[in-house]
């Protein structure tokens, strides 16, 4: 499984799991298509939406191990 840190690019997240953009659509970051936020880290991207990126991190993270568990069993 891949693990995402505060360091990980937008871009990369959306490669890791495409899924992700609706979490993060939902909690404000609705710049996901723009070029420039491909190459923002996950906690420059949470700093500029006032959120706390060690939460969203986690968050993440938490949602990645869900999408594949689900993907393995269907």
């Amino acid at each position: 499984m891949a693990t995402v840190t505060k360091d990980t690019m937008i871009g990369e997240l959306l490669r890791i799991d495409e899924n992700i953009a609706p979490m993060l659509l939902n909690i404000g970051m609705h710049c996901l298509g723009c070029p420039s936020s491909q190459m923002e880290t996950i906690e420059e991207a949470a700093m500029v939406h006032g959120i706390e990126p060690s939460a969203l991190v986690d968050s993440i993270n938490e949602f990645i191990e869900k999408d594949l568990a689900a993907k393995e069993n269907a």
